[in-house]
């Protein structure tokens, strides 16, 4: 190994694959460790950086999006560099990676949903979750779907804060939804929307909900909304009421619950409806093809030998007539080409942030993983950021035994290089700030946070008409 390597002379080149909170945090540890010089491109599929702050948090959350001046900051180290609109696995491949960068972090989330495996569920109106949050944070890969909202009752299928929001997007008032940054087309589907009834569906019990407190508080602040809860429905098994005898957060969830409760029905233009201890079996069509009713099983909790409360069906059912399936039951990574997958769990392979080959557990010199393509999609944003300074302990722990790649290769602008021969129209950061200038002042104009561009074709015009004045 060259001892240059992690000098000014030669800085430790670093490709972080994903520029969303996990890819944020894993170059602010690189940038703040103080025994190698590094050199960082942070690369990601869209021509816009934040990743799931900008395309997942819910659109009315903007106290939220203020993390991104923390980004600002570190996006702003000349050690680092972004490259947008650039897309593994397209424009330049793995192998290519390894041969110009010494170390790579992925940081590319966990994309798809899991599936419910139930009859109906790709009949036309049962949608994931994640891309119905997708198309209304204007999305460039979703701006396009159609959701059909001219019916008037929606199933949610989970219990975990994407099912909350997008229950609660759909329960805001059209002023509501115009205070949020929310995209253009979606903003005009929802606010012309014949939505009444939300029923959020849970196959566990109410002391078993995955969403945090605040998100459920958040509801009695809706100003067209009911949150309808039968009592029946909150009463625990003696297994439930002893699993939360310590767990503050299931006892603060059900004390609120019990207050929704109690308050009831009080006439408001929308309801949101909480079912718990219920499974969909089938999703079932009406005349016109498109998902008319979903089948519910009911179901009791039995504890497994771990002490895990696990639901059984016990034989009984009820249909539910509605016109729309969200379901948000978990998510899952998406394979790269050329890195190694643990198809079982959705993740990239690794040990403890060291990627590795699934089969043998070997490990991928060079290459590392963060966020939730590292452990799977656990935690808040701010979860994210031990997480990915875990992964860099583990990086500079390796820097000694590492094979660096060739000098030359480790130009900075052997990579730039390859993507303009490929005509690959890469976004740096100062573009991004164009782009982000002009969703603001269209934003201003309108008394709200931004005015999203939502398509790539749209971004690189605004950010050429920026650049021209």
């Amino acid at each position: 190994m060259s001892n240059t390597l992690g000098t000014s002379a030669r800085p430790l080149r670093v490709a972080i694959i994903g520029a969303g909170p996990s890819g944020f945090y894993a170059a602010q540890a690189l940038l703040k460790q103080k025994d190698y010089e590094v050199s960082i491109d942070l690369i990601d599929h869209l021509p816009t950086p934040y990743g799931l702050v900008r395309y997942g948090v819910a659109p009315d959350h903007q106290k939220i999006k203020s993390v991104t001046r923390l980004y600002d900051r570190i996006a702003s180290d000349p050690r680092l560099r972004f490259l947008g609109n650039v897309t593994v696995g397209k424009h330049i491949s793995h192998e290519e990676l390894t041969q110009h960068y010494d170390q790579i972090v992925y940081a590319v989330g966990a994309q798809t949903d899991k599936r419910l495996n139930i009859p109906g569920e790709d009949l036309p109106g049962s949608h994931p979750a994640t891309e119905f949050v997708a198309w209304y944070n204007g999305h460039p890969d979703f701006s396009d779907r159609q959701f059909e909202l001219g019916i008037e009752s929606v199933a949610v299928i989970g219990v975990g804060n994407v099912a909350m929001d997008v229950a609660r997007i759909m329960a805001l008032s059209p002023d509501e939804l115009e205070r949020s940054d929310m995209a253009d087309h979606a903003l005009v589907a929802l606010r012309d929307s014949r939505i009444k009834d939300i029923y959020i569906i849970a196959r566990r019990g109410p002391a078993q909900v995955k969403f945090a407190n605040p998100e459920l508080r958040e509801l009695a602040e809706l100003e067209v909304t009911d949150v309808i809860i039968d009592p029946a429905e909150l009463e625990l098994d003696p297994y439930s009421e002893a699993a939360i005898i310590d767990n503050r957060e299931a006892q603060a969830n059900l004390e609120v619950m019990r207050h929704y409760a109690s308050i009831g029905d009080t006439h408001r233009p929308k309801n949101i409806h909480f079912l718990f201890l219920r499974s969909p079996v089938e999703i079932i069509s009406g005349e016109n093809g498109r998902v008319a009713e979903v089948k519910l099983e009911r179901n009791e909790l039995i504890p497994t030998e771990s002490g895990y409360l696990a639901s059984h069906g016990i034989g009984e059912y009820e249909t539910l007539q509605v016109g729309m399936i969200l379901r948000s039951i978990g998510y899952r990574g998406h394979p790269i080409p050329g890195v190694p997958f643990h198809e079982r769990w959705g993740i990239i392979s690794n040990t403890e942030g060291r990627v590795c080959e699934y089969e043998t557990g070997e490990i991928v010199p060079g290459v590392y993983v963060v966020g939730w393509a590292k452990r799977g999609p656990t935690g808040i944003i701010g979860t994210n950021k031990p997480d990915s300074v875990a992964t860099v302990q583990r990086m500079l722990a390796d820097i000694p035994s590492l094979q660096p790649v060739p000098d030359a290769n480790a130009d900075p602008d052997t990579v730039t290089t390859l993507l303009r021969d490929r005509a690959v129209r890469y976004v740096t950061w100062e573009e991004w700030k164009l782009l982000d200038a002009a969703e603001v002042a269209a934003g201003k104009q309108r008394g709200r946070p931004r005015v999203k561009f939502v398509t790539v074709a749209d971004m690189l015009a605004a950010i050429d008409a920026a650049k021209a004045t």
